[in-house]
């Protein structure tokens, strides 16, 4: 025990912060516990990256051992990125208040059989099989190298968990069927292979949308799973998925001068802060990227579809915005209607949301599952993915 003159080990700080936040469970008191025996710096990779403002650096632990130290416990709502491929994160180790939420929201028991999909360090899925027990966690990683990386860090910290390399969109039929299926990667749409692999009663818990976390309670005829909103989650996509990086703005706008302009008299600074209008407009605008920042003027807002159409919101020093737009597709448009009907709808919050899953489609909706959905887009609606 650390006396009143020694100072807290970084994973000690680490854990009185999350202590501080309220971010260890109530109800799983478990999770402290597994994270106690099998620290992150266990798992972490000798080399982590971290963005300078334009690209990534590397930080080795030899070399700067300080700095990898800081980016391993760092904020509790950061995670350490652990692997960069030309130029992108392609993984990381989980910051803890998400690892914690998540493996809440599994509902994880002595025993479960667990499919964890993306394995990265391995980290997540020791802390599984710390509770479930050992043999009990299958993790899949598309990376024939992080798995091996996983693998020997899972046999030093005597952990009995089978890591395999494969496709996670597949899951691993030849263990099934699971009673807890957890995603570590965000997906827009969730797999029914995962939901097809799960118990009846069990739990499927996965980020979603790049934005929100979910989860899903399979049914008892096995053929839908529904479930809201668990939180905030911001996680990496899985690799070479249509969900992958969005292009940036500047790329679909191309240099391409404006097809339209106007001043409009708006308040921007919910769609920089606000998260549960932001999330509501990444159900009702499923393909819409809205990235923000502020200046001196006030919030600037920008939008693209990937694709060919973009548009943006310039604060201006009188007050008034600039709104600015090019492409097929009138993008600013969309977003205030889809705006001003949340607003109508008495502005539901993140966890108003839920969606079903069926073998053919999945939904979301708010507040009821007969939820009607409006459509703010060409073609067949935000509602189905």
């Amino acid at each position: 025990m650390t006396s009143v003159h020694e100072p807290a080990s970084p994973h000690q700080a680490h854990d009185a912060e999350m202590e501080r936040i309220h971010g260890w469970p109530e109800g799983s008191p478990w999770i402290r516990r597994a994270a106690a025996a099998l620290p992150r710096d266990h798992f972490a990779p000798d080399r982590l990256w971290q963005w300078d403002g334009r690209v990534y650096v590397p930080v080795d632990r030899g070399s700067d051992p300080g700095r990898w130290t800081e980016l391993v416990y760092g904020s509790v709502y950061e995670a350490a990125v652990t692997q960069v491929v030309d130029g992108v994160a392609t993984s990381s180790l989980s910051c803890e208040s998400v690892v914690a939420d998540m493996l809440d929201c599994l509902d994880v028991r002595p025993g479960h059989r667990v499919l964890e999909l993306g394995t990265g360090t391995g980290r997540n899925a020791a802390l599984l099989a710390h509770r479930a027990g050992p043999g009990r966690v299958v993790s899949i990683e598309t990376d024939p190298e992080l798995a091996e990386h996983a693998r020997q860090r899972l046999k030093q910290s005597h952990v009995d968990a089978h890591v395999v390399v494969g496709d996670g969109a597949e899951g691993w039929p030849r263990s099934a069927p699971y009673d807890r299926v957890i995603s570590t990667y965000a997906v827009d749409t969730v797999p029914w292979t995962w939901v097809g692999q799960t118990r009846p009663g069990g739990r499927v818990v996965t980020p979603w949308g790049h934005l929100g976390l979910v989860a899903l309670a399979v049914a008892d005829d096995a053929r839908s799973a529904r479930g809201y909103v668990q939180g905030l989650a911001q996680f990496m996509p899985a690799r070479g998925s249509s969900g992958g990086p969005r292009r940036h703005f500047s790329r679909v706008r191309a240099g391409r001068e404006p097809e339209h302009e106007h001043q409009a008299h708006l308040e921007l600074s919910p769609l920089h802060a606000d998260w549960h209008l932001r999330f509501a407009l990444r159900v009702l605008l499923p393909d819409v990227h809205i990235t923000s920042t502020t200046d001196a003027d006030g919030v600037n807002v920008w939008l693209n579809d990937s694709t060919s159409s973009w548009a943006a919101f310039y604060a201006q020093d009188d007050g008034t915005v600039l709104v600015c737009q090019g492409g097929p597709r009138r993008l600013a448009g969309e977003v205030e209607r889809a705006w001003k009907w949340w607003t109508a709808a008495d502005e539901p919050g993140l966890y108003d949301w839920g969606m079903t899953a069926t073998p053919e489609r999945q939904w979301m909706w708010v507040r009821e599952e007969t939820t009607s959905l409006p459509v703010f887009t060409d073609g067949s609606g935000p509602a189905d993915e």
